[in-house]
């Protein structure tokens, strides 16, 4: 048997904002233990027996991140991505992962399809209910995993089950309803895991969802060829043909119109972590029921949770609060509204305000940078390279910007010149000339750089060069 976990890593998570933003996204959240969802999602993966190797669809303005995620897990699993340009939902997501290993594994290769953002506590269970999918899925069957439910829960859909056999889906149901289900005992939580055949799973998607394989299977053929001529170990999608494809999800999509589903109820603490209050049951709750991740000082306080990492939170005199608090965003929230944490974010859109979609701190594929201040034309940042990496060779046309090196050394090419830098000295490069930052040591570079101009937005480059792909 070969068992290839099919990682699905998308969707922005705007009800866990401001942690998850959209270009840092909920599978990147850790979690007190230090892991993020998604390293816990590839570690869980990597642990089962007879995997191949792990298959990671993600958003290409993601990949870097990812990379870098998976690298730290010092992981001896094989590695393998498909890059999307945008988000289409899990069917064309999945249709493509198919069409993939079908070309590199055979269509007798068993798919594991995994949400990069839920959580599962128990391990063991976990594997016991892979093993009896698999079972299922090699004598053609879509198999879906159904949790078995402890209490009434209106943010899940459902399954009415009878065995292994799926009677109907059901939307999210009014509290009524979902009080119904749990006391019938013959209805399951969607967990939105799936165990199939590769040739089941696409001879299905060709019968119940045509449109999506017109869009995929092309693009699949594009995509393939464009990576092959480009040398490249990951495929990006075809943006003009994957734009094609309808945005859709595997459930509207297959498994409530194939014949061949089947579900294997499980219990294994799962968790899709979809609110503030899922993450707070993280945590172990005082005596006063509250919940803390950072250092706080609470008076009369009760059932509040809080998360800082940066400074201390103080509560006085309040009960059934979430309080999360970042570097540039605080949210302070009920725990009976936290559903409507996305409307904010929806709210921030609208207002086109960055911290609905970037951190304080950004993420690049050579390291990160941080905006220490800002004000009319100057901006202050802590810019940290990692070894052996580069910035691209580029220009600024309104800006000069000044180098000072806090730590590890410089390679840089500022015009004509390439010097390098050690630490406690600087650099300075004048606006129109083309420059570049290199660290060639063994350790981070961390630098600051204070630019000056007329303006100073993050736009005004122009790329020469650049290992990343981004000229």
């Amino acid at each position: 048997m070969k068992l290839f976990p099919v990682i699905l890593s998308g969707g922005a998570g705007s009800r866990l904002w401001p942690v998850s933003r959209e270009l840092h996204p909920k599978p990147f959240m850790k979690l007190a233990d230090g892991e993020s969802l998604l390293q816990k999602t590839f570690l869980r993966a990597a642990a089962l027996p007879d995997v191949e190797q792990i298959l990671t669809v993600t958003n290409s303005d993601l990949f870097f991140k990812t990379e870098e995620q998976y690298r730290k897990l010092a992981s001896a699993v094989p590695t393998a991505f498909l890059l999307e340009p945008v988000g289409r939902n899990t069917a064309p997501a999945i249709a493509a992962a198919a069409l993939f290993l079908a070309q590199t594994a055979g269509p007798d290769a068993l798919m594991l399809v995994l949400s990069a953002d839920h959580l599962i506590a128990d391990p063991i269970a976990f594997g016991a209910a892979v093993e009896a999918a698999v079972l299922l899925a090699q004598d053609g069957h879509l198999v879906t995993f159904g949790i078995t439910p402890d209490h009434p829960d209106t943010a899940y859909g459902y399954i009415e089950a009878d065995g292994h056999k799926v009677s109907r889906f059901v939307e999210k149901p009014s509290l009524e309803k979902a009080r119904q289900y749990l006391a019938s005992g013959n209805y399951l939580w969607n967990a939105g895991i799936f165990c199939f055949k590769v040739s089941t799973v696409l001879a299905e998607l060709e019968a119940c969802a045509p449109e999506v394989m017109t869009a995929i299977a092309p693009c699949m053929t594009v995509s393939t060829a464009s990576a092959q001529a480009l040398g490249e170990d990951k495929i990006t999608l075809d943006a003009d043909s994957f734009a094609q494809a309808p945005d859709i999800s595997i459930d509207y999509a297959l498994m409530e119109r194939s014949k061949k589903v089947a579900v294997v109820a499980c219990d294994i603490g799962w968790s899709d972590i979809g609110s503030w209050d899922a993450v707070s049951e993280l945590s172990t709750p005082d005596e006063n029921g509250n919940r803390a991740v950072g250092e706080t000082v609470l008076y009369d306080a009760h059932n509040c949770y809080i998360q800082s990492n940066d400074r201390i939170v103080s509560a006085v005199g309040v009960q059934d609060l979430i309080i999360i608090d970042t570097p540039d965003a605080l949210l302070v929230v009920d725990r009976s509204r936290v559903q409507d944490v996305k409307k904010i974010v929806s709210q921030l859109k609208e207002q086109q305000h960055d911290s609905y979609k970037l951190h304080k701190e950004i993420d690049r594929p050579w390291g990160t940078y941080t905006v220490l201040e800002e004000g009319k034309g100057f901006k202050i940042k802590r810019i940290e390279v990692k070894p052996g990496a580069s910035l691209s060779l580029q220009m600024h046309h309104h800006r000069s910007e000044h180098w000072i090196v806090v730590s590890g050394i410089a390679k840089v090419v500022n015009g004509e010149r390439e010097l390098l830098v050690n630490t406690n000295e600087s650099t300075y490069i004048p606006a129109g000339h083309k420059h570049r930052l290199e660290n060639p040591g063994l350790l981070d570079l961390v630098m600051i750089e204070v630019q000056s101009g007329d303006y100073l937005g993050e736009d005004d480059i122009v790329r020469f060069q650049d290992n990343y792909g981004r000229v």
